[in-house]
């Protein structure tokens, strides 16, 4: 399998995706280690010139005016993980750690930081032989940077704190020493540069965006089928209604639908039953997820910009030889966009549930009550609409921007933050939740399809709904529905039903 190969310019969501969850060998370019070697330079020659720089010879914050002599850079370095390393709560799970590390290490690449090319690749190697640090989640209020759960990742590095090396949990020491690795010894900024930085934050947000992506696929396929199943008009997807507004992304949409229930033998059906509109649900597919599209792509291309992003402080600058102080460790680009991303997410499963609930009621659907044979005896999905509600509640909650929020740490230095960090874990959480949501409604989808029996599903549907009966089979009386709804998630987190329609029609 090849190497991905870092030089802080080129990494992709893709790319992340594939170390962190697939544990894809990490590899520095020469040219990243010729750059990280010339910032190096730099700070060396400010040390041995007596010049006072933050961050290089200084305290840190409000310390910022104690000039630290040069036989005490090493152990500032040490105190500055130590007394940073003040994080709380479960830890962050281990693929995001692993994100973290990559950020990390690729934005040491651009040679901004003036770091030892050792540092990066101490990161890497780490990588490499899956040593995870156990870092709790919570403590970042996003600026300057993630410093206390970075802090806890660091430790590790320098043989201190705790890893889970396959499946155990050892001390940091040990984890280093198991796998041929001695601890990193910091000079002067290195442990500055490994604690600014949004890298915790921007794992989050990453993970979230890359599940959101196939989710936005998703909920148009569960909308088809459940348009579909529900007997539905297509009208309300016909190109000239969605050209006459002209958002591009409900166009598109609305091109999904009908390309998914073309040669529908379910649609044919009732082509002469007079009907001319469904619920919103049904009907403003096009407009909501539409909607929805045109969010994530603003939340992709912020996110995708600080994958490869410089964001400690100070920054070296080869180029003139300075070092100047800023604030790119400031998280607001990445707060608002998770903050936008759990607001969008939530709209696909608010309208996904109603659509659920439309396939609940015979009244609305014409099938039995609940989707289950012999109702009554059996009470199919009835309560699993009510989890997807449960959750559409949920995110309702969760969606309540953390990045209007702001409180002042440090003594005032640090007086507007961006709570980055908060915005990104829920914005995770409420995309975990749309996961089960739009299973949900898959899996009654696939079952109200069952009830219509001898039709063909559509040209898109059918595929999708193949995947799915090949996991999961018809519900012909109760079962544990708590086991279906896992596989189902599986199926959406592997990509394997999108997979299968876009084999079929061609992208989503």
């Amino acid at each position: 399998m090849n190497q991905i190969v870092i030089d802080g310019e080129s990494l992709t969501l893709n790319d992340l995706f594939n170390v962190s969850h697939h544990q894809r060998e990490v590899t520095l370019s020469n040219k990243a280690v010729e750059r990280m070697a010339l910032s190096r330079e730099t700070i060396e020659q400010i040390i041995s010139s007596g010049q006072v720089v933050y961050g290089v010879n200084t305290g840190f914050g409000k310390l910022s005016t104690i000039h630290i002599p040069e036989e005490g850079i090493e152990e500032l370095q040490l105190n500055l993980i130590l007394s940073h390393a003040c994080g709380t709560g479960k830890a962050i799970p281990a693929p995001i750690v692993r994100s973290a590390m990559l950020l990390k290490a690729n934005a040491l690449c651009k040679g901004f930081s003036g770091t030892r090319p050792c540092v990066a690749q101490h990161l890497v190697d780490c990588l490499n032989r899956n040593i995870v640090p156990v870092v709790p989640e919570k403590g970042s209020v996003g600026a300057s940077g993630d410093l206390a759960p970075l802090a806890h990742m660091t430790l590790v590095f320098l043989g201190l704190g705790e890893a889970d090396v396959n499946n155990r949990r050892l001390k940091g020491a040990a984890a280093l020493k198991r796998n041929d690795l001695l601890p990193l010894i910091l000079k002067a900024k290195e442990g500055l540069a490994l604690l600014n930085g949004t890298q915790i934050t921007t794992s989050f947000a990453a993970e979230a965006l890359y599940r959101a992506l196939q989710l936005q696929k998703l909920a148009d396929i569960a909308g088809a089928i459940t348009v579909e199943s529900l007997l539905g008009t297509k009208v309300a997807f016909d190109d000239r209604i969605q050209q006459a507004r002209g958002f591009p992304d409900q166009i598109r949409v609305a091109d999904n639908l009908r390309r998914m229930m073309a040669d529908s033998e379910i649609v044919a059906s009732h082509s002469d039953c007079g009907k001319v509109q469904d619920a919103y649900s049904s009907r403003c597919i096009p407009q909501v997820h539409g909607a929805v599209r045109s969010a994530i792509d603003y939340i992709e291309k912020v996110i995708v910009t600080e994958l490869n992003a410089s964001t400690d402080n100070p920054l070296v600058f080869i180029e003139g030889r300075q070092v100047l102080s800023g604030g790119n460790f400031h998280a607001q680009p990445i707060a608002l966009a998770c903050d936008t991303l759990a607001i969008a997410m939530s709209q696909l499963a608010g309208i996904s549930e109603r659509r659920l609930e439309n396939l609940m009621d015979a009244n609305q659907s014409g099938l039995p009550p609940f989707l289950a044979p012999q109702s009554g005896l059996n009470s199919g999905f009835m309560i699993a609409q009510v989890t997807a509600a449960a959750l559409v509640s949920e995110n309702k909650v969760l969606s309540h921007p953390a990045s209007v929020d702001s409180i002042p740490t440090s003594a005032n230095q640090e007086d507007f933050v961006s709570m980055g960090t908060h915005a990104a874990r829920k914005a995770l959480e409420v995309v975990e939740n749309v996961e089960t949501v739009i299973g949900i409604e898959l899996l009654a989808g696939c079952q109200a399809i069952d009830f219509r029996r001898n039709l063909m599903p559509g040209r898109g549907t059918k595929p999708a709904y193949d995947v799915i009966r090949r996991t999961i089979p018809l519900l012909e009386k109760d079962r544990l529905l708590n086991k279906d709804i896992e596989k189902i998630k599986k199926l959406i987190r592997d990509g394997m039903i999108v997979k299968a329609v876009e084999s079929a029609i061609g992208n989503l």
